[in-house]
């Protein structure tokens, strides 16, 4: 099996997660950093500007043959779709209308949910709070793969195989780690988006409902953008747990790839994100970092020592929920 020249554990380490002291220091540092934790004003028109974009995009596909249905739910659906997964994480942090109103930012991720022809915002805020607390947690961040994952996914092949079913792990590895009660919110975000898909189905028929189902399923799988799933926290270099990517497709991500200044600092809106950077350049510069998702797609795939093994793990004390 190939993980025989490659890794067959994840990477055990017994420190608590670097962001958090980081975090202290800098702001003891630079206390203007406070300032960018405030909701980007722009957030809210540009996800509307993208569900508005994928309603259009549904009309448009009626007309069209099967072949260029699939080609372009993955060539532009699947960039709306991947980017609005990451305007949700975004807005999963308050910042589409601040810490005061929680209620308005879970709405409106549920609003940013409905091209996805699947119910996701209410489940992503649930369990992506525990990937900030306990980073790498054994049991507690569904981020991290299974051990069965890490066994099975082992070659060439079969990384690829495992990028292209990235959706499905997402969806299901939560269930398997860490099952949660089912909350009202996610009930609500069922209710909203089946209504969503019923009425797209009534207006339009079947293609509009594939296409947006197509965007999902190839956006989130074999796709540049889904780069970022790897680029974040797989280990490419022993030591380092976290990742940042400054490339060209931050521009249509949220700026999702500044992930060291986003585990730094969570409550800051990915537009705000490179000024932390360029206001404390030295925590950043010297960092491990991407430039090319694709890189890290193809790195992933041939590398021995990268498989979903390649992960850092820590046994996290659960702390009590203050949520």
């Amino acid at each position: 099996m190939g993980n025989s020249a490659g890794r067959s554990d994840f990477e055990w380490v017994y420190t608590d997660q670097p962001h958090t002291q980081r975090r202290k220091e800098m702001l003891a540092k630079y206390p203007a950093i406070k300032a960018l934790m405030r909701p980007d004003p722009q957030l809210k028109w540009t996800v509307t500007g993208m569900v508005l974009a994928q309603l259009l995009a549904c009309w448009l596909a009626r007309g069209l043959a099967w072949r260029w249905l699939f080609f372009w739910a993955y060539a532009f659906g699947g960039c709306v779709n991947h980017s609005l997964t990451l305007a949700i994480h975004d807005i999963s942090h308050n910042t589409a209308f601040g810490t005061g109103h929680t209620a308005r930012n879970r709405w409106f991720a549920i609003f940013a949910n409905l091209p996805m022809g699947l119910p996701y915002a209410a489940s992503f805020k649930k369990y992506h709070v525990d990937h900030h607390r306990y980073l790498g947690g054994d049991g507690l961040d569904v981020d991290v793969p299974t051990r069965f994952e890490g066994w099975l996914f082992c070659t060439p092949a079969r990384k690829l195989l495992w990028l292209a079913l990235q959706p499905f792990f997402y969806a299901l590895r939560p269930l398997c780690v860490h099952p949660k009660a089912i909350t009202r919110m996610e009930l609500f975000n069922a209710l909203v988006q089946l209504a969503a898909d019923a009425a797209i189905y009534a207006l339009w028929g079947l293609k509009p409902m594939v296409y947006l189902l197509a965007s999902s399923l190839l956006g989130l799988g074999l796709h540049p953008i889904s780069g970022h799933f790897v680029a974040e926290h797989y280990m490419f270099l022993k030591g380092h747990e976290t990742y940042s990517y400054y490339g060209p497709l931050n521009w249509i991500t949220f700026n999702v790839g500044y992930h060291m200044e986003h585990h730094d600092f969570p409550s800051i809106p990915g537009c705000n994100l490179p000024l932390v950077r360029k206001i404390a350049p030295e925590y950043y510069d010297h960092l491990p970092q991407h430039h090319s998702w694709v890189k890290v797609l193809w790195d992933f795939v041939f590398d021995d020592s990268l498989g979903p093994f390649a992960r850092v793990k820590r046994v996290c004390k659960l702390a009590e929920n203050r949520l």
